[in-house]
């Protein structure tokens, strides 16, 4: 069943596969095809996410188990609906105790069956970063001591069970029996200098695994071949790709697996695009899921002049983060500094083995600290997530990004040491020197620390840290790409069109940092500048009554997320919450006035005591809700431009869950919260009660009623000549007689925002459409901020 548009869920124990089920007559009423669910294999309990996944052989007990699942899937075939599910083949949930194949290694150390399962090296016993304080203080205080009853353990904390090695001792001192384990137990806070074994970014609760092998390959897809062959799955999205030794390996291997079952299957990636990256096409997947058209349809709505004043605007307010490369380059120097030492230490060391083997005088004589330089430069300097060699060849995609971090990377370089990164750089194409499985082993830990780098560096630190406009600070955003024009915009369509047209299109997932419709609002900023400067003029005023301290920067961030966020109804407590739940992420990620690991809570205090002054200032509530409703008009043209792109350019369209109606949630727990389904039935069942809604419904409807033209129509842009014609993007879809009309009317904040309607006829001027026979703008854009039309066409 090939996919019209999908509804992503997100499964927890208070939204099982019964909750789900439940849903599925209205998904059908409103026009989807597939439900998109998170992962369904057992996580650690009472997981608000299930990407910590303890058992991948097993359906989620928690959710409905396997019983569940096949109910939910039945209610699905019943509305001629199907299914594609996460899958996590990247990392495994470690903490808690509850995983028993990483028990099992812990027991067992080496000569455990599952040691070869995760990413350890095994030189020295495994690294086990889970006390709080160091190891003689945990004994000292009484928090560590020897189990009784059952298979013989540790009792940590007095809840954490930790097994011992059947070849140990078992009686004497609790230090002397902990230090003859497989595992060394150490303070947290040494896991990001000392960890030994791969984990997912920094989160060291979540262990790295080898799916490379081809016994872990299959020990963790047995269940999904399982499904998909009994008819349970449609397809696959695969979670975080670019954290796999061999992405595109993987994906292949997938393919014949799942093609050997049965062919066509959607097989999707969890892939964050550079601005200027393309996707190979040999991997045999439909394409991403869709964080490439959620930037580069935001940075469509993004009005290009106001670039510079905004950016001018935060430069007052912190020149130390005026610059997006500088802050991007630092906080990735920051992130391996501070929390990838180990993995970086032993990536500059594969390194040094290979160049040790490479028989030339020259390459021999550089020094380990030499290669580190060069490697933390280059890691610095990447423009994109990571490459895709092997140490033996490469892909010609990745030429481009090897060339640009070259060039990025020359400045910071110590004179006389550029070959060492020209080397390096040749061996990640493939080319050069040295033994062949250094070679590979080394490219491998290049690319396996160059994404986690990139994405804690860029999305987790860089973007809390430099925010002129929040809407361009979202998961898969190009730090260097405030705006894209309409022919860059199609450009970027036609390209997907023509190599991964069934690729998913997304406006909001459960990892975004900020609603779709948040977005929306955030980014008519761009074309009113002048008139958010006055608003943040006044708003520092009174927040310098209230005698607040907070950085003006933190300030800065704090008005701009109240503006996306703030609810038709104004402030609440519940409101307040949500603000200071993000607040303190948004600090703690910056690491610059607080962190996680060492949180300033004098300072965090001031930033909530502001923002509990303000929601009680009636002179601060008043205003923003006076500029609310002075750009909402401009806000809900954004939205519903955003909303009829992503049903209309080819592509699968993604609605993430309850984003139907207006999202203005917030970064994650907030954008998990629970939706009232029962409210949406109604708005649907009433009927031209909300704009957003009744697009969605028209759209879907369109899309049923018509799937060829939706699913392999051509994309043609539409000429637009005249004095706005930057204010419009257009296009057709045909397929044999039919065809699709779409524009849509961009970048027109400021007209909007100053008439508190549409422009009229004379801001537009002569600008027209050339579709059969020319067509005035204002005649399009009269009433709607899009046209859609379908009609049957003679050529």
């Amino acid at each position: 069943m090939t996919p019209r548009a999908t509804y992503r869920v997100q499964l927890t124990k208070d939204f099982p596969f019964a909750a789900a089920e439940a849903i599925v007559p209205y998904l059908a009423d409103l026009g989807i095809s597939h439900l998109y669910a998170s992962p369904i294999t057992t996580a650690r309990a009472s997981s608000t996410h299930g990407y910590d996944v303890i058992d991948p052989t097993r359906i989620n007990p928690e959710l409905g188990g396997e019983n569940g699942f096949r109910s939910l899937v039945g209610a699905l075939r019943a509305h001629d609906m199907g299914i594609i599910i996460d899958i996590v083949p990247n990392h495994m949930g470690v903490a808690g105790g509850e995983n028993p194949w990483w028990n099992d290694v812990l027991r067992l150390g080496p000569g455990s069956p599952f040691a070869g399962y995760f990413d350890i090296d095994w030189t020295g016993p495994l690294i086990l970063p889970i006390l709080g304080d160091p190891l003689p203080d945990v004994i000292a205080q009484g928090d560590l001591i020897v189990g009784s009853g059952g298979q013989p353990h540790l009792l940590l904390y007095g809840e954490q069970t930790l097994p011992l090695r059947p070849d140990g001792p078992l009686e004497g001192d609790v230090a002397t029996i902990a230090e003859a384990q497989h595992y060394d137990l150490v303070h947290w806070r040494a896991a990001n200098d000392r960890l030994n074994w791969r984990r997912f970014f920094s989160i060291n609760e979540l262990a790295g695994i080898r799916v490379e092998d081809p016994a872990v390959f299959e020990a963790t897809h047995a269940l999904y071949f399982r499904l998909y062959r009994e008819g349970l799955l449609d397809g696959l999205r695969i979670d975080h790709v670019d954290g796999l030794s061999d992405p595109a390996g993987y994906c292949r291997q997938l393919r014949a697996r799942i093609d050997a079952i049965r062919p066509g299957a959607v097989i999707l990636v969890e892939k964050i695009l550079g601005a200027e990256e393309t996707l190979s096409t040999d991997w045999g997947i439909e394409g991403t899921s869709g964080y490439d058209f959620m930037r580069d349809a935001m940075a469509l709505l993004h009005e290009p002049a106001g670039e510079e004043p905004l950016a001018s605007l935060w430069a007052a307010l912190d020149p130390d983060h005026a610059d997006p490369q500088t802050t991007v380059r630092q906080a990735k120097r920051d992130m391996l500094d501070w929390q990838f030492e180990a993995q970086l230490s032993a990536c500059v060391e594969a390194f040094r083995t290979l160049a040790q083997s490479s028989g030339q005088s020259s390459i021999v004589a550089w020094t380990a600290p030499m290669l580190r330089r060069a490697v933390t430069c280059l890691l610095q300097a990447f423009p994109v997530y990571r490459t895709y060699g092997d140490g033996r060849s490469a892909p010609p995609s990745d030429e481009a990004a090897r060339l640009e971090a070259w060039e990025a990377a020359q400045p910071h370089l110590p004179p006389g040491e550029g070959p060492v990164v020209r080397q390096i750089l040749a061996w990640l194409a493939g080319d050069g020197p040295g033994d062949p499985d250094l070679a590979a082993e080394a490219v491998q830990r290049f690319q396996q620390l160059s994404a986690p780098i990139a994405a804690k560096g860029v999305e987790d630190t860089a973007f809390y840290r430099r925010a002129p406009l929040l809407s361009a600070n979202e998961v898969g955003s190009a730090p260097e790409q405030f705006a894209v024009s309409p022919a860059e915009f199609h450009r970027r369509v036609m390209d997907r069109a023509r190599n991964f047209p069934g690729a998913m299109l997304a406006t909001a997932t459960h990892d975004h940092k900020r609603g779709e419709d948040s977005r929306a609002r955030i980014a008519v900023l761009s074309g009113v500048p002048k008139l958010w400067a006055d608003c943040i003029r006044r708003w520092n005023i009174l927040a310098d009554n209230h005698s607040c301290d907070m950085h003006r920067a933190d300030r800065y961030q704090l008005f701009q997320t109240l503006l996306g966020a703030w609810p038709d109804e104004g402030a609440s407590p519940a409101f307040a919450e949500r603000i200071l739940a993000w607040q303190q992420k948004s600090l703690r990620e910056a690491r610059l006035r607080s962190s996680w690991e060492e949180p300033d809570r004098a300072y965090e205090k001031r930033a909530a005591w502001l923002v509990d002054h303000l929601l009680a200032d009636p002179d601060f509530t008043g205003d923003m809700n006076r500029f609310i409703v002075q750009i909402t008009p401009a806000a809900r043209t954004n939205s519903l431009v955003q909303t009829a792109l992503k049903f209309c350019v080819p592509g699968v369209p993604d609605i993430y869950q309850g984003c139907e109606l207006a999202d203005l949630s917030l970064v994650d727990p907030d954008n998990r919260r629970a939706v009232d389904y029962q409210r949406r039935r109604a708005l649907l069942t009433a009927r031209d009660v909300d704009a957003k809604l009744q697009l969605i419904e028209r759209l879907l409807a369109m899309r049923r009623a018509n799937p060829e033209l939706f699913s392999s129509g051509n994309y043609e842009p539409v000429l637009v000549e005249g004095p706005q014609a930057g204010h419009v993007l257009a296009f057709t879809r045909k397929h044999v007689q039919l065809r699709l009309t779409c524009a849509v009317l961009i970048r027109g904040a400021e007209p909007i925002t100053a008439l508190s309607h549409l422009p009229p006829a004379t801001w537009w001027q002569d600008t027209l459409l050339l579709l059969d026979e020319p067509v005035p703008a204002h005649q399009i854009f009269a009433r709607d901020p899009f046209l859609i039309s379908l009609d049957e066409s003679s050529t």
